[in-house]
């Protein structure tokens, strides 16, 4: 298992190893002792898995506030997605700055979002299926959006933001300016 850094801290992008012939392949998509070795120790307690019927679909920013926080580790079974990951802590030196990353079924890549940031996506294919492994449970008390089109944050998505799919919640989401984050 590779890990690289992403540009903003913790952000990491994971490469697992997938082994094939012409039966298929194998991969150890998730091994705590390797992760260990990487200096990542997390306890994953719950998977979530989404389908994204057509191309830019847009899912977050999303992310629950202490105590409920949660760490993900986000991998694309099927398609493609540009995921971007925004610090909002406020006594970072890295607030408001984000990354952006394609995660894809084909690079077989996986990217971990630690504590502190929102998350999100936009799938670049139709029938994208994203899983990804959480630290703690959902907590409808904790969980919060940030607006994806913040000007504050300025993320540069690769489609139109009047042409992608949103839910009313991903819509109506508050700015920055207007949420609770991380202190």
């Amino acid at each position: 298992m590779d890990v690289k850094p992403l540009g903003l801290p913790g952000v990491l992008e994971i490469l697992p190893r997938k082994f094939g012939d012409e039966r298929g392949f194998f991969s150890e998509t998730y091994n705590a002792a390797h992760l260990a070795e990487a200096g990542i120790t997390l306890q994953f307690l719950q998977d979530n898995h989404s389908l994204s019927a057509a191309r830019g679909v847009l899912r977050g920013l999303h992310f629950q506030l202490p105590p409920r926080a949660q760490d993900k580790l986000v991998r694309v079974v099927k398609g493609a997605i540009l995921d971007v990951v925004v610090d909002i802590r406020k006594s970072s030196p890295t607030f408001r700055k984000w990354i952006s990353h394609e995660v894809s079924a084909e690079k077989w890549n996986q990217i971990l979002v630690p504590k502190g940031f929102a998350h999100g996506f936009v799938t670049l294919e139709q029938n994208t299926e994203v899983v990804y492994k959480v630290t703690d449970y959902y907590s409808p008390e904790h969980d919060r959006s940030l607006r994806f089109n913040d000007p504050s944050i300025g993320i540069e998505w690769p489609f139109d933001p009047a042409a992608m799919q949103l839910s009313d919640k991903d819509r109506n989401a508050p700015y920055l300016d207007g949420v609770d984050v991380f202190p």
